[in-house]
């Protein structure tokens, strides 16, 4: 039986948004002075207290898969940020925790879409939101 992807897998156009930013990069290498509007990766490295958080916490075994919409120190935390910071009460059971817009997304609309439904996207909108 020969393996074969599925017809919505050979759909998937190459990104848009990474051939803009190998583009910008490849111009950058050669010498040309370019900003950058492509992947929204910072122009700094991950600051030092960031990686050496990160390594505490593998070094701590803290390796494993967590909760689906974050741990629960993490969603206390971030409800105690919006309450000192921006003045927002939030409580942890209301906060999901994501890899960002697109992941958030693509969840949400996976739990209350059906095939035929209608979207509308807005422009200006993310690339690959289409």
């Amino acid at each position: 039986m020969a393996l074969t992807l599925s017809t919505k897998a050979e759909a998937v156009k190459p990104s848009s948004t990474l051939a803009i930013t190998a583009k910008a990069k490849e111009m950058r290498a050669s010498g040309i002075d370019v900003v950058g509007f492509g992947a929204g990766e910072p122009d700094f490295n991950t600051p030092q207290n960031i990686c050496d958080a990160a390594v505490r916490a593998i070094e701590a075994g803290f390796t494993k898969y967590t909760p689906a919409s974050g741990t629960n120190e993490l969603k206390a935390a971030i409800s105690r940020k919006f309450k000192e910071f921006n003045g927002l009460d939030y409580a942890p059971n209301q906060i999901v925790v994501s890899n960002g817009g697109k992941h958030s997304l693509t969840n949400i609309f996976m739990a209350i879409l059906n095939p035929g439904d209608e979207v509308i996207i807005p422009a200006a909108y993310w690339l690959t939101y289409p």
